[in-house]
C-alpha cells in the first residue's frame, strides 16, 4: 500500500449527500489509497458497511460512540454484534469517553460501562479499537491500562500532551493526528508530532470535521489529508515517501495482521 491513508473519516455523514461520489473521486485523485470509515450506532454503521462494499478504498470500524450510548440496548447490541463480524470490519470504534458534552455522573458511568463492554468484544473478536477521549484523558488511560485491549489500536484525533502520548504508546496504541496540527497556534499537537516515534503515528481527517489549513472553516473531506501529512513531514523533517511508507506499515500491522 503506497499513498496516503485516512485513518478516520465519517463519509456517510449527510454533509456529503449532495456530492459523495465526487468527494470520493477527489480523494483518489489526491493520492488516497485507503480510508477507514467510521460507523457510530447501528444505523450509521450499516451505512458505512454499505459504502465500503462499493469500493476497495474503504475499511470500516463501527461501534457505540460515547455520545450515542443511550441507543445501546439489548436489541441494538445484538445488531451490532452481527455487524462486527462483517468481513469489511477491521476495528471496533470509535469508542471511549466524552466528558466535554456530558457532565452528569450517570451518563459518565454509562459511557464507562459501554467502553468496557466494547473492549471485551474487541478481545473476543481479536480486533483493535479506536479511542475517542475528550476531557477524559487520564480516566481513558486508566481504563486501557487496567482493562487492556489485546490488539490495542488508535488514539483517534489525539489532543493530549507529549507525556501522555508516550504513556499510550507504552500500552501499544498509535497516535493519530488530524487537522488541528496545521493550525498556527497548535503548539501541543505540533510538539506531539515532532516527538513521538514515526512508527507510532497515523493521520486522519475526521471528516467532515476538523478541517485543516488552508480550508479551515469549510467542510472537511479526505482529499484534504495531504495538508495534515505535509505539516507532519515539515515538523519531523522527513519527506512524503518516508511518512507514507511508515504509515502503511503501521496501518497494515494494526488492521490487516491477525498477529496484531
Amino acid at each position: 500500500m503506497v499513498g496516503w491513508i485516512d485513518s478516520h473519516a465519517h463519509l456517510t455523514s449527510e454533509d456529503y449527500d449532495p456530492d459523495r461520489s465526487e468527494m470520493i473521486r477527489r480523494a483518489k485523485d489526491a493520492g488516497l489509497q485507503k480510508i477507514l470509515l467510521i460507523g457510530c450506532g447501528v444505523e450509521n454503521s450499516m451505512q458505512a458497511i454499505a459504502l465500503a462494499e462499493s469500493d476497495d478504498l474503504f475499511d470500516v470500524a463501527v461501534g457505540f460512540h460515547p455520545q450515542e450510548i443511550e441507543e445501546m440496548n439489548d436489541e441494538t447490541w445484538e445488531e451490532m454484534l452481527k455487524l462486527w463480524r462483517h468481513p469489511k470490519i477491521v476495528a471496533i470504534g470509535e469508542i471511549g469517553l466524552d466528558h466535554y458534552w456530558h457532565e452528569a455522573p450517570e451518563h459518565r458511568e454509562l459511557q464507562r460501562v459501554a467502553f468496557l463492554k466494547q473492549i471485551d468484544i474487541a478481545n473476543q473478536l481479536d480486533l483493535p479499537i479506536l479511542i475517542h477521549t475528550r476531557d477524559a484523558t487520564q480516566e481513558t488511560f486508566d481504563i486501557l491500562k487496567d482493562h487492556p485491549c489485546h490488539r490495542a489500536g488508535i488514539m483517534h484525533c489525539y489532543s493530549g500532551s507529549v507525556e501522555m502520548a508516550r504513556e499510550f504508546i507504552k500500552l501499544g496504541y498509535v497516535i493519530s493526528l488530524a487537522g488541528p496540527v496545521t493550525f498556527k497556534n497548535a503548539v501541543v499537537p505540533k510538539e506531539v508530532a515532532k516527538q513521538i516515534p514515526l512508527e507510532s503515528l497515523l493521520i486522519e481527517t475526521d471528516s467532515p470535521y476538523l478541517t485543516p489549513m488552508p480550508f479551515r472553516g469549510k467542510r472537511n473531506e479526505s482529499a484534504y489529508l495531504i495538508h495534515v501529512g505535509e505539516e507532519i513531514c515539515r515538523l519531523k523533517e522527513i519527506d512524503v515517501a518516508t511518512l507514507q511508507d511508515a504509515m502503511s506499515v503501521t496501518y497494515q500491522r494494526l488492521f490487516h495482521s491477525k498477529n496484531g
